[in-house]
């Protein structure tokens, strides 16, 4: 009897472990089917993010590794490093046309028939972004440009800007056969992208510098500008590059006028 005993306290011992395993399958089992939607939803989120990266580097590999390398790092005398310069940049660069470059130069001039559509721009911003991070244009950006102090607007950039585009936005010649571009018809997004970004000779205002309601600030300012319904000179604008040039059209002008006057009033004499 002492072994039958005994052999039944070893069956009760063995249907005990497996009970508590099979407890414990059940507890494991029930918490992966509470977490595991979740789970699957942040890994289908990433998956969609990582999809325009991949769409971006499609593009980048066929249109821009030739210049700044196989993985953003630049290639001297060719092209600089992206790494760190954001989607801004990239969207700023090839949505104005200046990238892909046609050919190498003192500066990239803009075009009216940009390489790549806008979507296609954001693949490749987001390509670059995922190689080594940077900054982004806010998604309320026009909001922001429509309730901003176009006043404030215009100090900043009469101290941060007239120097190279003009007074009047009409841009201006600089040094090594660069120039600063006119601000006319140039949207929000490609004003805030540069002033984010500093493309070519350009500084760059980071936010610690101008902060995004001040770069607000100034671009609604630029849009009251160069908007030609309110522009002071009426037909004849005079390039709109300020009173340098209007001085000298009105010392031409009056000076010629003057010596007719005099040769013609000595001729009567």
């Amino acid at each position: 009897m002492a072994a039958s005993a005994k052999r039944r306290r070893g069956w009760r011992k063995r249907l005990g472990a497996l009970a508590r395993f099979t407890g414990a399958l059940v507890i494991v089992g029930g918490l992966y089917s509470a977490f595991s939607p979740s789970l699957y939803a942040q890994e289908s989120e990433a998956n969609a993010i990582d999809s325009e990266a991949v769409k971006g580097q499609e593009l980048y590999d066929t249109s821009c590794i030739s210049c700044h390398g196989d993985n953003g790092e630049g290639v001297e005398g060719r092209g600089p490093s992206l790494i760190g310069v954001g989607s801004a940049a990239v969207e700023f660069q090839v949505n104005t046309g200046r990238m892909p470059m046609a050919a190498q130069g003192a500066q990239a001039p803009s075009t009216d028939y940009p390489v790549f559509t806008e979507e296609e721009a954001e693949w490749l911003g987001a390509y670059i972004e995922y190689l080594g991070g940077g900054a982004g244009t806010p998604e309320d950006l026009d909001a922001m440009v429509d309730e901003a102090d176009v006043a404030a607007g215009g100090d900043l950039y009469r101290v941060n800007c007239s120097s190279c585009h003009g007074y009047a936005g009409g841009g201006g010649a600089l040094s090594s056969g660069a120039h600063a571009p006119s601000l006319e018809g140039v949207s929000n997004e490609e004003i805030y992208q540069a002033m984010l970004t500093g493309p070519q000779n350009m500084p760059v205002f980071a936010d610690n510098e101008l902060t995004p309601e001040q770069k607000a600030e100034l671009i609604a300012y630029v849009q009251y500008l160069v908007n030609e319904d309110r522009d002071p000179g009426g037909v004849f604008t005079l390039g709109r590059f300020g009173p340098a040039t209007e001085g000298l059209a009105i010392f031409l002008v009056g000076m010629t006028a003057l010596l007719l006057t005099t040769l013609w009033i000595a001729g009567k004499s």
